[in-house]
């Protein structure tokens, strides 16, 4: 039942998006350009895997100055939501039924309310702080998942649930990751950590970050792709090439052998850490050399 209370949302937030993007790129005549749809194509598929797609996208964007700093985010989200969506919708299908569904609907909402709550704090915290924080912990989250395959540590990863204290957890980490999600902070990786060393079968965190992550774009990408500054050209590429590659990764996900799958997320999850340090390190930087501007603009 929770299940089919999940799908019901995912399924409207698909078709209304879908509508007011095409609307607005038929009217804009926006069509998408190679360049876009292969990157879309590519992000998204190693999306899939629990990689994520914001720091490639902005890596990206930023190589070959294809997007203006500020528009970068709300670019990169309505362009990379329609994929998470259906994403989310495969993963739901395929592997939801077996997930427990209290888990499953409280750790996709959970993530959803917190990146509603989320957005108004950005302008108020220092992101490289939580990003560093962030970084951190996937790396010793990291590090038991390479103890844990060695066999240092217990490795788990079977069940499809959670004990009742372990699920509570859960979902109160879930709303955190919503909020982290607003300072470009990818749900994927910690989810993936998390549940993973909870004792969950890998296979099974899918359908619980990608559902978050859907929800949590839906709302914002309707109201991004009305802003005529945005590029929707791009939107409609990172839209158009992601969903097919989406469509294939997921497939190779599900059949994934448990070991090999466990393998991906330790590279993914220390990956996520190198990823959330650099920025970290740089958003430090940036964020001495404004106050030192500001220090000699008041003498």
């Amino acid at each position: 039942m929770l299940l089919i209370a999940l799908l019901i949302p995912l399924g409207l937030a698909i078709l209304v998006y879908a509508y007011v993007l095409a609307r607005e790129a038929i009217g804009r005549r926006a069509w998408p350009t190679p360049e876009a749809l292969a990157l879309g194509a590519v992000v998204n598929f190693f999306d899939t895997f629990g990689i994520g797609s914001f720091a490639q996208t902005t890596a990206w964007f930023k190589f070959r100055k294809l997007v203006p700093d500020r528009l970068i985010p709300p670019t990169m989200i309505a362009g990379l939501t329609p994929p998470a969506m259906v994403e989310s919708i495969i993963f739901l299908i395929l592997l939801g039924v077996r997930v427990d569904p209290v888990l499953l609907f409280g750790g996709a909402m959970a993530t959803f309310v917190g990146g509603i709550v989320g957005a108004p704090l950005v302008v108020r915290a220092r992101a490289w702080i939580v990003q560093m924080t962030v970084a951190i912990g996937l790396a010793m989250a990291g590090i038991a998942n390479l103890l844990a395959i060695l066999g240092s540590l217990p490795a788990g990863g079977t069940a499809s649930g959670l004990p009742m204290g372990l699920t509570i957890v859960a979902i109160v980490a879930s709303f955190g990751f919503g909020l982290l999600a607003n300072f470009g902070v990818g749900n994927y990786a910690p989810t993936l950590a998390m549940l993973s060393l909870m004792g969950m079968d890998p296979h099974y965190c899918f359908p619980i970050m990608a559902s978050g992550a859907s929800l949590m774009g839906a709302g914002s990408s309707v109201r991004f792709v009305k802003v005529p500054e945005i590029d929707l050209r791009i939107v409609v590429g990172l839209a158009l090439g992601g969903i097919p590659a989406v469509l294939v990764a997921a497939l190779i996900v599900k059949e994934m052998d448990v070991d090999v799958l466990r393998w991906v997320i330790t590279v993914v999850v220390f990956y996520t850490a190198v990823v959330m340090a650099r920025a970290a390190v740089k958003g430090h930087r940036e964020h001495r050399l404004e106050a030192t501007t500001a220090q000699a603009a008041a003498l």
